[in-house]
């Protein structure tokens, strides 16, 4: 296993490289740029397009800007910093490093996707065990139709509703500035709930299908008749012998969810004024903010592919039967 795991993080180096390689030249093939955001078309103007390509390094060629990116190509001031010394610019938009724009946003994001994911298991698991278990009973149809709901409303319906109707009815409206977890823990909760439970509630329905799915394939195996003849308890059969072995392919699901509540999480939080990276990043693509948008893309890609890397080795744990070569 450790030889799998050296292979595996040797692998992602050239990955990352790809990933960046890739993000920022897509990046660049979007229509227009943050001047045309701007909207300088007068000539007579001393800060002229060119002139503003000039200060903000785009009359350079893409390779150069890369290289600049990178930090492997010198940067307008003569220095040689890039995202290998973990520098990834500064925004256009706001004139702030884009690092520390990251850095104040990342735990709010990070926050949200934890308790949506937390919740999306709490409801998904047991449900989809349940569901199992009860196979074409009334409660299976019930969580068959609970998933299929979970799937189909969208998320960003729901939270819109929930910020308007409680408006209208009794003129409620939750707070609009973050509430820190070091200064009010039980604000901060109440602020990061219902986005949480909204999020979590969409990641559920496939994960409950899928456990359900799952649960009846390895309930029909033959060691688990065998644990019934022999007259274990249902707890048992189900947690000990049946649970263990259907989840190794729900944890890929779950690893899944985990990249993809990170990029979920922009219209959540943008519906509910919440400070994070994703509120960061839809503001920053409004305006062209091409430093912030290329580094929270390839963050993103980064963290997806360490997600998909510990999911692999999270099957050894599950099944015994799993090795690496």
């Amino acid at each position: 296993m450790r030889s799998y795991v050296i292979r595996r993080l040797l692998l992602v180096i050239p990955t990352i490289f790809l990933v960046s390689l890739i993000t920022f030249f897509m990046v660049h093939l979007i229509p227009g740029d943050i001047i045309d955001s701007m909207g300088v078309t007068d000539p007579t103007n001393p800060l002229d397009r060119p002139a503003l390509e000039r200060m903000l390094g785009l009359d350079a060629p893409l390779m150069v800007q890369y290289g600049r990116w990178l930090g492997v190509a010198p940067q307008l001031d003569g220095s040689f910093s890039g995202v290998f010394e973990g520098d990834f610019g500064k925004s256009w938009y706001r004139q702030a490093p884009v690092v520390e724009l990251l850095a104040g946003a990342w735990p709010v994001t990070f926050e949200l996707g934890i308790i949506a994911l937390i919740v999306a298991q709490l409801i998904a698991l047991p449900i989809g065990i349940y569901s199992a278990l009860r196979q074409d009973t009334a409660g299976d149809y019930i969580a068959r139709t609970f998933a299929i709901l979970c799937i189909s409303v969208p998320a960003f319906w729901l939270a819109t509703m929930v910020i308007v109707l409680p408006s209208i009815w009794w003129g409620y409206m939750p707070s609009i500035f973050l509430i820190p977890f070091t200064e009010d823990p039980l604000g901060n909760l109440k602020m990061f709930i219902v986005p949480g439970i909204i999020l979590g509630a969409e990641m559920a329905g496939g994960t409950m299908r899928y456990t359900r799915t799952m649960m009846l394939e390895v309930l029909r195996q033959d060691y688990i008749r065998t644990a019934w003849a022999k007259g274990l308890r249902e707890r048992v059969v189900t947690l000990r012998h049946a649970l263990k072995n259907a989840l190794i392919p729900v944890v890929t699901v779950i690893g899944f969810q985990l990249g993809i509540v990170i990029g979920g999480t922009v219209i959540i939080e943008q519906i509910f004024a919440l400070p994070g990276v994703g509120r960061i990043t839809f503001m920053a693509m409004t305006v062209q903010d091409e430093p912030i948008i290329i580094a929270t893309v390839f963050l993103f890609g980064v963290v997806s592919m360490l997600l998909i890397l510990l999911v692999d080795l999270t099957y050894a744990f599950l099944d015994p039967r799993v090795h690496y070569k």
